[in-house]
């Protein structure tokens, strides 16, 4: 078997030449370090520079030896793919992602978007010199045998070669499976685990055939005074491909122990040293075999073998401190090794070995080697919170990451205490906490919790309380008080300086934003209250996979661009989890083409016997005298609408649980005759500064053909009628403001030269294009979210196509509209402020 070398690096020569490291994010070489032989990795980046591609790179020899892909690769053996070989590249640029600055050699954006180990058939130094290298390669998306071939010339300018699929069990034809559009994600930040291991092709190899603990990317460190630990993000969903470490998520604090010399301290996640207050623990914690090192984990205090959560409040500062039980489960450092790049199973395989002789107060956190669906129906069923989900092959990272998942089988996370009231209106004890969480800098109402604690904890909580105590309300943004007042127990509000945190259960988020039938599990005292964010609003579901077949998958839809059925229906598969969210309970409109755009198209609004499998049709009686409306509540719903030809989804401004009730005001720049893009970047910029001056928050969005959509969230409360006036006279005084830029008229010859800002979309029953959504025009343009900051770099309204829409979404690290789900505004002050 052909391993990495131990030899020097050879120059790096063109790669450095062609780079200014002083600009670049890109990673210099580095001096050659001796290794031990491991298995030839690979990685495959992709790279939206000038124009997509993706660069394929092979260790050997100490450097990475790279081909441009352009196209990327395919599992159709009938695909010859060009590949262009380009200049080595140091190995340190195979965890390379980042953007490269304008005016740099391959400016762009690249991520990581496959990755792993590779085999070559043969002495592969003798078939890179003959032109012919033939492999096997272990990734997360690549796998079984391919070919690269040299077809270039000695004197041709260009070293060209071909890549392609070699006939084996992993071989599919691009018509069924286009790995491209399937995965299009960066591996880094949605690791999949190795393809492998996840398909029925290739055995499983067994976790115990490993003969030792992989250290070998430790590096020697010195003991770093202060460790930010590794957070979990919220699952939206349980993974379904991957390979997971599962554990159980402990009802208790976030605990590092640092170990110097024998001498140990304890750090809560924020930060603040409990060693005196846990100094039994931290004597425990010293008895392990470890000299120095920093060790993660929870601290909790078990009843009837389950965490308890006040029992561990009340442990912490009473007579029961030495009930704490503290499970470990990573080992960031250890005796003088940073193993951070380690990867976690054997992090914790070392932590294990430490642990071999636990005791009752310092433990092991096991992990369960079943089906992931399986565990969370059975921590369910126990009344734990949920489960910690990290893939096995991570590195641990400060800061919250896409490594490590929490999934919670019960709603539940911590709000920031601003008010109270008095049981009975009586001093001396709380009846009810007014809870908030923060949105950037501001303070929104979350509602009240008024169970949860007896009469001697109500006591307590009121002189923990009364002292922060202040005249004026801590919220920015507040729910109305009328509707406060009805959910809240009886008794006046007392505000107090937003400083403790309490964590609290609860059935669900309201319409308004605020918690339901909420219990207070304890206060946090380990938590600051600036870091108290709303989390996920659901618990967690597994969501299914749509197995929709496409019928005429052939089909030209588009005649311009070329696009056909079965891309049509492949990018709303793609786009799944981006879009039900803005379709999820609100009727819709759908624009079929039976025959393509260019045939005959219609809107579908109720169903009827043409329905479609999956969405749902509402009762009669929602709108009176209609038929039912219909909703895309699901991916199979919404695979089923584009099998049966919907090209474009419109979505009414409010939900079924409201239909009378908007939640949203939609303005849709729409040009006339002449206008240039220019002026329609500029009128956007203009309604969004007027709606800021009425103290309004705005989104943006792509319309997905000329124009521009400007979406203010609203709390469902007025009805259509005040909302539809609202926007109208929004408009009106635009268009008397700077007459020569907008008109409120439509007509196209009431907006030649200007742009019409379309307030009619806000009436009942009118919709717009949703978010993601196909148009049914040349071109296939898409509905795409934007922030505000990427107005100025938008060339169209219709710059992403059914074609480039989802490789964009591939680059994006984060959700423009992210707030965009929590800004529930009132119109009573801007009606007010616009008459």
């Amino acid at each position: 078997m052909v391993t990495a070398r131990e030899s020097s690096t050879p120059s790096p020569g063109r790669y450095q030449r062609k780079r200014d490291f002083t600009v670049t994010p890109e990673p210099t070489p580095a001096k050659p370090v001796t290794r031990e032989p491991a298995p030839l990795s690979f990685v495959v980046q992709k790279h939206w520079a000038s124009r997509l591609h993706y660069d394929f790179r092979l260790e050997l020899d100490c450097v990475l030896v790279s081909w441009a892909v352009p196209k990327g690769p395919c599992y159709d053996p009938k695909e010859k793919r060009m590949a262009v070989h380009v200049e080595d590249h140091p190995v340190e640029y195979s965890t390379f992602e980042g953007t490269i600055p304008p005016k740099q050699y391959g400016a762009g954006t690249v991520i990581v978007w496959d990755r792993g180990t590779w085999e070559p058939v043969g002495d592969p130094r003798k078939a890179m010199k003959a032109g012919k290298l033939v492999f096997h390669l272990h990734g997360e998306k690549l796998a079984g045998l391919w070919e690269l071939v040299r077809i270039s010339k000695p004197d041709d300018k260009q070293d060209q070669w071909m890549l392609f699929k070699k006939r084996d069990e992993w071989a599919q034809p691009l018509a069924e499976y286009d790995v491209i559009k399937a995965l299009p994600d960066s591996v880094t930040a949605k690791p999949l685990g190795p393809i492998e291991a996840r398909e029925p092709k290739v055995a499983r190899p067994a976790r115990d055939a490993v003969a030792a603990i992989d250290l070998s990317a430790a590096v020697s460190a010195p003991l770093p005074a202060k460790l930010e630990p590794q957070r979990a993000t919220t699952a939206s969903s349980l993974p379904t491909t991957g390979d997971w470490i599962v554990e159980s998520k402990l009802d208790g604090y976030r605990m590092l122990a640092r170990v110097d010399k024998g001498r140990v301290r304890l750090f809560t996640s924020g930060g603040h040293d409990w060693t005196k207050k846990l100094a039994t623990l931290a004597t425990e914690v010293a008895k392990l075999p470890l000299t120095s090192g920093w060790l993660d984990g929870e601290i909790v205090v078990l009843r009837d073998g389950l965490p308890d959560f006040g029992a561990l409040q009340a442990a912490i500062d009473g007579a029961a401190n030495d009930d704490i039980v503290y499970f470990l489960f990573d080992l960031p450092y250890c005796d003088g090794d940073d193993l951070t790049s380690v990867p976690l199973w054997a992090r914790r395989a070392r932590l294990a070995q430490l642990l071999e002789n636990d005791g009752d107060r310092v433990r092991f956190s096991q992990d369960f080697d079943a089906p992931i669906a399986q565990i969370f129906e059975a921590a369910a069923g126990l009344g734990l919170e949920g489960l910690m989900l990290k893939n096995r092959d991570a590195r641990y990272e400060s800061g919250r990451t896409q490594t490590w998942l929490k999934a919670k089988s019960r709603l539940r996370q911590e709000f920031v205490i601003c008010g109270f009231t008095a049981r009975g209106g009586k001093d001396g004890e709380v009846g009810s906490l007014l809870l908030g969480y923060y949105v950037g800098s501001k303070l929104h109402d979350a509602g009240s919790v008024g169970t949860g604690w007896d009469a001697r904890r109500g006591q307590d909580l009121w002189e923990r309380l009364q002292p922060l105590e202040r005249d004026t309300s801590p919220f920015a943004v507040a729910v109305s008080k009328p509707s406060r007042w009805s959910r809240r127990a009886a008794g006046a509000e007392r505000w107090v300086h937003p400083e403790l945190v309490a964590e609290v259960e609860f059935a669900e988020w309201t319409g308004e934003g605020v918690v339901r039938q909420a219990s207070l599990k304890g206060l946090r005292v380990d938590k600051p209250a600036r870091r108290v964010v709303r989390e996920s609003g659901e618990t967690l579901k597994p969501t299914p996979v749509s197995q929709v077949k496409v019928t005429h998958p052939e089909r030209v839809v588009d005649p311009s661009s070329g696009v056909s059925k079965l891309e049509l229906v492949r990018y709303y598969e793609s786009v799944v989890q981006w879009m039900l969210p803005h379709l999820v309970d609100r009727p819709v409109a759908l624009v079929r083409a039976p025959a393509g755009i260019a045939g005959q198209t219609f809107f579908q609004k109720h169903a009827e016997k043409t329905g479609m499998p999956g969405l749902t049709a509402h009762d009669r009686n929602l709108w009176m005298n209609h038929p039912p409306l219909l909703t895309v509540d699901t991916a199979d719903a919404l695979m089923s609408a584009a099998q049966m030809n919907v090209v474009e989804f419109h979505t009414w401004n409010s939900t079924i649980q409201r239909i009378d009730k908007p939640d949203r005001v939609i303005f849709d720049l729409d040009p006339g005759d002449g206008v240039k893009w220019q002026q329609i970047r500029e009128a956007a910029l203009l309604v969004r500064a007027l709606l800021e001056e009425l103290d309004l928050q705005a989104w943006l969005k792509t319309s997905g053909g000329k124009g521009l959509h400007v979406v203010v969230p609203l709390a469902p409360r007025l009805d259509y009628k005040p909302v539809k006036v609202f926007s109208q006279a929004f408009v009106r005084h635009l268009a008397k403001t700077i007459p020569d830029r907008f008109s409120a008229t439509s007509g196209a010859a009431n907006r030649i030269g200007k742009i019409y800002v379309d307030y009619l979309r806000n009436g009942k029953a009118q919709t717009t294009a949703a978010a993601f959504s196909v148009r049914a025009r040349p071109g296939m343009g898409v509905s795409m979210p934007v922030s505000w900051e990427q107005l100025s770099d938008l060339k169209s309204g219709a710059q992403w196509t059914v074609q480039t829409a989802r490789e964009y979404l591939s680059f994006q690290t984060q959700d423009p509209w992210e707030a965009y789900w929590l800004a529930k505004q009132s119109l009573a002050s801007a009606i007010r402020r616009l008459r």
